[in-house]
């Protein structure tokens, strides 16, 4: 079979629906957080870390009944023992939604290697490695340096702006897309995908199944056009790479640049926003690091701890009585990463943001063989956006608290952020 042969068929052929369990979807006003949590409520999007606190303190192991049955463990030892654990718990889908993909899609999943079983998984992680290491990202760093200023230059003038719709989401947009090799002018069309796979979960079914054929109809139609005309980018490289002698499976090769592409933009653009949105609402750190600017590495840690993006999901594999709670086959649960890392069994002053923190193992990029294999690529964005802005802007505050709009769902960032400056 040809390297062609492969992405020949339009998936969208099928006109079976994809296998699997769909359930009924649940919305409205959350009852008890101990008993009917969902991540996808607005009072969760505003300020989820109060829920968390008094979950630890009262329910540690929180449940609900949306979405089909799911946990969110909230102490940081109970997290940490569900990301090591693959024996009992499955990668084989990470968004929380109303829909299970079939068990026999274990153990590649549909977005490799974030959705991989072992072992499966660590050869489909490797395959990944050479982009992400520290001198591979290095490499990187100029050109997104130079976007960010150009970015700051197209603020010149404002009184207000959006920092998280006229800065932060533009900053990874661009660099995976140059990753990628992907038309720059289609960051809209990233920013729509990225809500499409992670804001959508409690659509209808036929909605939200119509979005993600639009998703995967763009990355097939960008693979074809590489098999066409190769380059030297990471499309092209999943196009040619081998995996146990053989050409990577078009769903593999689309179902992991659809992860690069939705995990490696979601994520730093809520880092960097998250950021922000503290500086400008602390007046004393925000003059601090223009003060001292070689904290900032130091700073930066501790904003990916106290601010985590990032939650994960897993799926239970068999029933099974665990730490104290009857889990049910195919029951979802929570992996919060963000309530880890604010547990005061493992940091002291967890609800507090010290900047110049020493001691800071925090778990913004995961636990356990799924860790984020993009942490370096996602560190030196953030380093580079916020050097940037506190370089040109050393001077800004929150134009309007109250309009600040934080992204609902498995990945938290503001998506609105009017800042005020000079």
């Amino acid at each position: 079979m040809t390297v062609d042969d492969r992405f020949i068929r339009d998936f969208r052929d099928s006109e079976e629906p994809p296998a699997g369990t769909r359930n009924e979807i649940v919305t409205g006003p959350v009852s008890d957080w101990a008993t009917d949590f969902s991540h996808h409520e607005p009072e969760w999007a505003a300020d989820p870390y109060p829920i968390q606190d008094d979950l630890r303190g009262r329910c540690p192991i929180a449940h609900t009944g949306r979405y089909g049955g799911g946990w969110l463990p909230t102490r940081y030892e109970d997290v940490a023992a569900v990301a090591y654990d693959t024996e009992r718990f499955s990668s084989r889908s990470i968004i929380m939604s109303n829909y299970r993909p079939p068990k026999d899609i274990a153990p590649v999943g549909s977005v490799p290697p974030i959705s991989s079983d072992p072992p499966f998984h660590h050869d489909a992680r490797k395959l990944l490695l050479p982009a992400f290491t520290k001198k591979a990202v290095a490499r990187r760093e100029e050109a997104t340096r130079a976007f960010c200023h150009s970015l700051i230059d197209t603020l010149e003038g404002l009184e207000v702006v959006d920092a998280a719709r006229d800065y932060a989401q533009h900053i990874p947009m661009r660099v995976i897309a140059d990753m990628l090799g992907f038309p720059p002018e289609d960051g809209t069309r990233f920013r729509k995908f990225v809500e499409t796979a992670l804001e959508s979960v409690n659509l209808p079914p036929e909605e939200r199944l119509a979005l993600m054929e639009e998703l995967f109809g763009y990355l097939y139609a960008q693979i074809r056009d590489h098999v066409a005309n190769p380059r030297d980018d990471l499309t092209t490289y999943l196009v040619d790479a081998e995996l146990y002698g053989r050409k990577l499976e078009p769903t593999h090769v689309a179902g992991t640049i659809a992860l690069l592409l939705i995990a490696g933009i979601d994520t730093t653009w809520s880092a960097i926003g998250a950021s922000l949105w503290h500086l400008a609402k602390t007046p004393a750190d925000r003059e601090r690091l223009v003060a001292e600017p070689e904290l900032l590495p130091t700073a930066m840690e501790e904003f990916l701890r106290a601010y985590a993006p990032v939650t994960m999901a897993r799926l239970v594999k068999e029933d099974m009585h665990w730490r104290g709670v009857d889990m049910r086959a195919d029951d979802w649960i929570l992996l919060s990463f963000p309530a880890a890392n604010r547990d005061p069994a493992q940091f002291d002053r967890a609800d507090e943001v010290i900047i110049d923190r020493e001691v800071n193992r925090h778990v913004a990029f995961g636990l356990g063989i799924h860790r984020c294999v993009g942490s370096h690529l996602a560190r030196m964005e953030l380093r580079v956006a916020l050097e940037v802005w506190l370089e040109r802007i050393p001077v800004f505050g929150l134009a309007d608290p109250s309009a600040v709009t934080w992204a609902p769902g498995q990945v938290r960032g503001p998506r609105t952020l009017p800042l005020r400056i000079g």
